[in-house]
């Protein structure tokens, strides 16, 4: 439709154009061309045309000419004593072609030769300019209507465009938002029927499933990045040579399957064949028993540069290969901001930020834990990002802002759990570029009789998978000598001029991140 117009506007454009040329060649002493004749008319009636106008008014020579003539005429009626002269019609001031035009009526071609045949040779040119304005006229008006024509096409088929685009996005945007419909519905079908989420209401829960097989997964993506000693520690222990035959529990002690056994229990529960409910194993006896307790820092400042999120990962993926090594480990898990909160997995991974931090409070809570366990390996591990902020008083009420009372209430839970045997704890600040930090860690840590470790968000995992992995190392105890005094504090070193007291203070500052 668009070239078809262009067509014919080409076609009306030429055709103004050969009769331009006609008019500027014509002869308007004879009747002008058929095709010319419309514009001819029109532009013999314009009003303004000079031939259209009336005659100018006589001059002051010809008004005295008159004059005399008059005066000339009436002495020879008056005293000639005949009969005067017959008088000349005057000549009037009549609009010859504009006339017809004032009546209503268009010009004939009879009209317009006889009008034609009255002009006068700058009448003839005057007529042949108004023409070929006339002609240029119509020409660019034409011209400016088919470039509107042409923008509103334009336009049209942007709009057309666009809605076309529109309507594709819109169809794709359905689709992919049906396709994740039926993918959101599918994997929750699935996750229900495996018991990864429950639903409650009219949402789902995640359950300790889910989260435990999220930590197997967070724990073989940090050891891809432990040594080869610490990645193969963590898979198990010494032999003991002792074994018990129970109910399989783990897929890696399909190794000790108790094959003959396993086969008359499924003969007895009418199986045709092996599976877990009548799986019997061989489980090695290990007279360890583990206690870990995992204090984290849920304050606000937490929140910020993804540290709470790495604190989760790296304390889930803990859990698990304390759990691998140990299945019968006693692990808590502590999260604490003004207040101490023991969590579960899957409390622990939906745990938020809260608002000051209370370390000592935090530090109690482990000693009450610990000191009362029966456990032969009894482990701390405490994160945090700075220093203690808040403190619990007498009256039980919290207390921020005073970070000297809250430093001081930290290293008295610090003292108390350095009372605790055995004991192996390490404290692990995310650093930070304020420089009061460490050395208040530092403190902490060594009040506790443990070790400092600094680190960032990134590598928190490895630092705890590292830790854990050598944490079966025989604790080296101090016996005080006769008469020497006892309590809580570490063993005294030897004087700074005793030999080996200089090594021995630096291997102990070394060990406790200085």
């Amino acid at each position: 439709m668009q070239a078809r117009s262009d067509e014919e506007v080409r076609a009306r454009l030429a055709e103004l154009e050969a009769r331009l040329a006609r008019a500027r060649a014509a002869d308007w002493s004879r009747p002008p061309p058929s095709d010319l004749l419309a514009d001819v008319s029109q532009a013999l009636l314009l009003p303004d045309a000079s031939w259209n106008r009336p005659p100018p008014p006589p001059g002051f020579a010809a008004r005295l000419k008159a004059l005399f003539a008059r005066l000339a005429a009436w002495f020879r009626r008056r005293f000639g004593g005949g009969r005067a002269a017959k008088r000349a019609p005057r000549p009037g001031r009549t609009v010859t072609f504009a006339r017809p035009a004032a009546l209503g009526r268009a010009l004939g071609p009879s009209d317009i030769g006889e009008a034609l045949a009255a002009l006068s040779a700058p009448q003839q040119r005057e007529l042949t300019e108004r023409v070929e304005g006339s002609l240029r006229a119509r020409e660019r008006t034409l011209e400016k209507e088919a470039e509107e024509k042409r923008k509103a096409a334009d336009a049209q088929r942007r709009r057309l465009e666009e809605e076309r685009a529109e309507a594709a996005r819109r169809a794709a945007s359905e689709t992919e938002q049906r396709v994740r419909e039926g993918e959101a519905r599918r994997l929750e079908r699935e996750l229900k029927e495996r018991g990864f989420v429950v639903e409650q209401g009219n949402s789902l829960v995640v359950t300790f499933g889910l989260v435990q097989r999220f930590a197997r997964l967070l724990l073989e993506e940090e050891s891809r990045r432990l040594p080869t000693d610490v990645r193969l520690s963590l898979k198990g222990e010494g032999a003991t040579g002792v074994y018990e035959k129970a109910r399989l529990r783990r897929a890696e002690e399909v190794a000790h399957l108790d094959v003959p056994g396993s086969l008359i229990a499924a003969r007895l529960a009418g199986l045709k064949h092996i599976d877990e409910s009548v799986s019997y194993v061989y489980r090695e006896v290990t007279s360890e028993r583990v206690h870990v307790v995992l204090a984290f820092d849920r304050s606000g400042s937490m929140a910020e540069a993804g540290k709470l999120d790495a604190a989760k990962k790296a304390l889930l993926a803990l859990y698990v290969a304390i759990r691998r090594r140990h299945p019968d480990a006693t692990i808590d898990l502590l999260a604490f901001d003004n207040e101490v909160a023991v969590l579960d997995l899957v409390s622990l991974w939906e745990c938020p930020a809260g608002s000051f931090t209370n370390l000592a409070e935090a530090l109690r809570a482990a000693h009450l834990l610990l000191r009362s366990s029966r456990a032969n390996r009894r482990e701390l591990y405490v994160i945090s990002d700075g220093l203690p902020e808040a403190y619990t008083g007498e009256d039980g009420r919290v207390y921020a802002g005073q970070l000297d009372r809250a430093m001081e209430a930290a290293l008295l839970r610090a003292t108390e759990l350095g009372t605790v045997r055995p004991l192996r704890s390490t404290m692990i600040l995310l650093k930070s570029p304020n420089p009061e930090y460490e050395p208040a860690a530092r403190q902490i840590a060594r009040t506790m009789g443990g070790d400092l470790v600094v680190t960032d968000p990134g590598h928190l995992g490895v630092e705890l998978l590292v830790r854990w992995a050598h944490g079966i190392e025989t604790e080296r105890r101090w016996v005080a000598p006769p008469g020497a005094a006892t309590g809580p504090t570490a063993p005294p070193s030897a004087p700074d001029g005793a030999p080996g007291a200089r090594g021995r203070r630096r291997r102990a500052d070394r060990r406790m991140g200085g």
